[in-house]
């Protein structure tokens, strides 16, 4: 008869626990008690609850897992006691089951400040599902949201409030936000990075009450210093603290300060209970990572299967995040705090980064560093820290930004075989290495599935993919780059056929260089750079079958199935009149109405059947497709310049309305982002942009290749001081260039981080005409320029196009899925726990 092991707790590495269980085929009979009312979900990812995730797209559970492995799981049922003489667990149901082995993972719980107040009508913590659950229903009758606490949970729960629609502080008893991970001057560039998004920093603050109104609930804090902060809501998130209430109960030994003492097998000091995850004390440390959790149940499993080949021996807790959409990294020894260690800073003001490097005395090896606003480094500097690997003679280069001819030759190849590449699953080069030549291994799905290596959080996927690259390199495989199995062609490479052969269809260009039927990677692909070519209609009978499903319905589809109508407003200039059609329109059809951040107007929650009925009226108020659902030019923003701003010295609104009705409808690889600033205070953001511009007294500067989204990057200038033409000139031959030589799905900044010669090679390009294609390039751009046509005034002409605006092939019935709630004033999609409770209702 199998023996019987035991698990308390069905969190994240309570899960992992099981998996490795399951995968090495012990012989146990496997019961865990879970009390939540779910099993283990991404704790790590819990503010992408408010982003739109389900419970289901967090779960960590594979369906029928637990089925299929016979481990039976006490799903909301709470353990309550260990008797550790008669080796039972009795549970809030009064479940009582004995046990050979028992594991603890019970995690941690939210430390709630011992403050006056702190559990008035209002107050909440940032744990669990069910604490999202109960805030969000708080908050739907809130403006303002106070997190307490300004570390990696505080910072994540202010992205969450902020989902929410609240307008956000932070209050941190610290004086500076991350204190942890990052020292004063990271903080700074952190809070200036945080403030600029909208969310109020208080640092340095005692919070002496939380005071409640006439109604019991709260609305205001009050501060040791003789300030306060008016609140709807309260989030504690201040730090965790070890859950040994079990442990303590049972008489295992707890540390000073809590946590269950363990060994290097994960044992407490009962050889027949291990512990493991954040409730575990090892050398007087909790880990609160799950990397370390994850370490720890894989030695446990391997202990309670017989092996003795791992041991838990601490972790490293370097960590790389996006908090609010800032890249955050800290490794090593951060703070500088070894002898005689010498530090590199780079404070970049102007793009918002911060990046130290921490070296010894003769600064050989690397000891630590911080990466504040671009931690792209971090996997390379990770891995020269942990391997002791020799630093190269100017140890800056490896974090000042690429620039031609610089060289730090630090590579994966240069990295041990012991390096640790994938700390979530403790993967090293080595296995992975081994992996690629044994399975032949041809792509980063296939390692990943094969070695688990990047499937954690994800950091480590780009040395993944360079040891790939590098591997393949020296079996003498050739590294490839083609669109997908049906064209053995890069994107560029097909863009050239299809420009030189006068390629006009996917069909005439899969007959000739392609094979098989196509693809969902090949097709909208296709139908991007034939629209780039051509500027053919994309919903025309040859190109309508390819587009995906934003471009097919000429609208940005919505989480609840719904569609976006955001007209083109150039420059964000618009009459009275047309405002008051888009008002007209959006009380018609019930629509959410939002400004957005490019100077458009965002009408969202339109049914398929409704657009075409929304798109008549606009277009006959003058309006015209803002492109939002296409990898094409979206706005070109601008400030009020010369027109009515003191310190304009140039008409940038006259300007951005002219650059934008020149490049709107024009197709990329990727989508295009422009703006114009009328003076060198920089109102609209140009230097964020695909392409921006600037005024200056004698002109205008032109910038290229910023990016404002996931990974943020400043656009660099390419040339200075231009008259309007030969501003335009150089626009239309660095768009075209693009277009003709940036792979599918790639932005401007990654294009060019990539391009071989840097800034250098790009001003030879389109100033110097050193390629001897400017006048091809102006020509192409001529051609879009003089054939474009607002795609939805073309439809609306077309009774054939307009057949697919319909939610049914055989009815005119509306999507009955479909369901709206009302919030502050406007409608929006039901959320599913609220989906769960109108059916429960009806």
């Amino acid at each position: 008869m199998a023996k019987r092991l035991v698990t308390i707790g069905n969190g994240m590495v309570g899960h992992r626990f099981l998996e490795q269980m399951a995968a090495k085929g012990a012989d146990w009979e496997l019961i865990c008690f879970c009390e939540e009312p779910r099993v283990a979900y991404d704790r790590v990812n819990l503010s992408g609850y408010f982003a739109g995730k389900t419970a289901e797209d967090l779960s960590l559970v594979e369906p029928d897992f637990y089925q299929d492995n016979q481990i039976e799981v006490h799903v909301g049922d709470k353990a309550i006691s260990i008797d550790r003489a008669n080796k039972t667990v009795t549970s809030a149901k009064g479940l009582t089951i004995s046990y050979d082995k028992l594991v603890l993972a019970t995690g941690s719980y939210p430390f709630v400040p011992p403050i006056k107040g702190n559990d008035l009508l209002g107050t909440f913590v940032y744990r669990t599902i069910c604490d999202l659950e109960a805030t969000e229903a708080y908050a739907k009758n809130c403006k303002v949201g106070v997190v307490v606490g300004g570390g990696l949970l505080g910072l994540e729960c202010a992205n969450a409030l902020q989902n929410l629609g609240l307008k956000t502080h932070v209050v941190e008893f610290m004086p500076r936000l991350m204190p942890v991970q990052v020292d004063e001057s990271g903080g700074a560039v952190l809070r200036q990075k945080i403030e600029d998004l909208g969310i109020g920093i208080h640092t340095g603050k005692s919070t002496t009450e939380i005071v409640a109104d006439e109604n019991g609930r709260v609305c205001k804090m009050l501060f040791a210093d003789g300030t306060e902060l008016e609140t709807d809501l309260i989030v504690f998130s201040a730090g965790i603290r070890p859950q040994d209430e079990l442990a303590r109960q049972s008489e295992l030994k707890i540390g000073d300060r809590g946590g269950i003492v363990i060994d290097d097998n994960c044992q407490t000091s009962d050889p027949d209970v291990y512990a493991i995850g954040e409730c575990a004390l090892y050398n007087n440390q909790i880990f609160g990572l799950v990397a370390p959790g994850y370490r720890m149940a894989e030695v446990a499993a391997d202990r309670l299967c017989g092996s003795d080949a791992n041991n838990f021996t601490g972790a490293d807790m370097s960590t790389k995040l996006k908090l609010l959409g800032i890249d955050v990294a800290s490794f090593g020894d951060a703070f500088g705090k070894t002898a005689g260690s010498k530090v590199i800073k780079i404070d970049d003001a102007i793009a918002g980064t911060y990046k130290k490097l921490v070296v010894n005395e003769d600064g050989t090896r690397l000891l630590g560093g911080i990466l504040v606003g671009d931690a792209a480094p971090y996997g390379t500097l990770l891995q020269l820290m942990q391997n002791q690997m020799a630093l190269p003679p100017h140890p800056e280069d490896l974090i000042l930004p690429p620039r031609s001819g610089a060289s730090t030759a630090m590579g994966v190849d240069q990295f041990p075989d012991t390096a640790q590449i994938c700390s979530c699953n403790n993967v090293t080069k080595g296995q992975i290495c081994t992996a690629i030549q044994e399975q032949e291994l041809r792509d980063i799905g296939s390692v990943k599935s094969c070695t688990n290596a990047g499937t954690g959080c994800g950091g480590c996927v780009p040395l993944v993919t360079d040891l790939l690259k590098s591997e393949l390199k020296k079996a003498g495989i050739a590294v490839n780059n083609n669109l997908c199995e049906h064209f053995a062609f890069s994107r560029q490479e097909l863009y050239s056929l299809v420009r030189s052969q006068n390629i006009h269809t996917f069909q005439a260009l899969l007959d000739r260089y392609g094979t098989g039927r196509g693809c969902e990677i090949c097709k909208p692909a296709v139908a991007s750079l034939l629209a780039s070519a051509w500027n053919d209609q994309i919903l025309d009978a040859p190109h309508v079958g390819l587009q995906d499903t934003n471009d097919a319905f000429l609208a940005n589809i919505q989480r609840d199935g719904t569609y976006s109508v955001i007209p083109r407003i150039p420059g964000g200039e618009i009459t009275p009149d047309k405002l008051i059609v888009l008002g007209e329109v959006a009380k018609e059809f019930g629509l959410y109405t939002k400004i957005t951040g490019a100077q458009r107007i965002d009408l969202l929650g339109a049914r398929v059947d409704q657009l075409p009925h929304i798109w008549q009226r606009l277009v006959a108020a003058g309006f015209e497709s803002g492109h939002a659902y296409g990898k094409a030019l979206r706005t070109v923003k601008s400030c009020v310049g010369s027109t009515w701003c003191r310190f304009g010295v140039q008409d940038s609104v006259g300007l951005s309305i002219e650059v934008e009705l020149r490049y709107r409808g024009l197709r990329a690889p990727h989508k295009l982002k422009s703006a114009v600033s009328g003076c060198t205070r920089e109102c609209a953001e140009a230097q964020s942009k695909d392409f921006g511009i600037i005024a200056t007294e004698k002109g205008w500067n032109l910038y290229v290749c910023g990016n404002g989204g996931m990974k943020p990057q400043h656009a660099q200038l390419l040339a200075a001081d231009l008259d309007k033409e030969t501003l335009i000139r150089y626009i239309d031959r660095f768009l075209m260039f693009y277009i003709r030589t940036a792979n599918r799905l790639e932005r401007t900044a990654t294009w060019f981080n990539k391009l071989e010669g840097g800034m250098e090679y790009l001003q030879n390009v389109i100033i110097n005409d050193s390629l001897g294609i400017a006048a091809e390039l102006e020509a192409e751009m001529a051609h879009q320029v003089s054939t474009y046509a607002c795609e939805w005034d073309v439809t609306l002409k077309d009774p054939v196009k307009l057949q697919r605006f319909q939610h049914f092939v055989n009815s005119d019935a509306p999507d009955p899925n479909i369901v709206q709630v009302e919030e502050r004033g406007q409608k929006r999609p039901v959320y599913e726990h609220e989906r769960q409770l109108l059916s429960i209702d009806s």
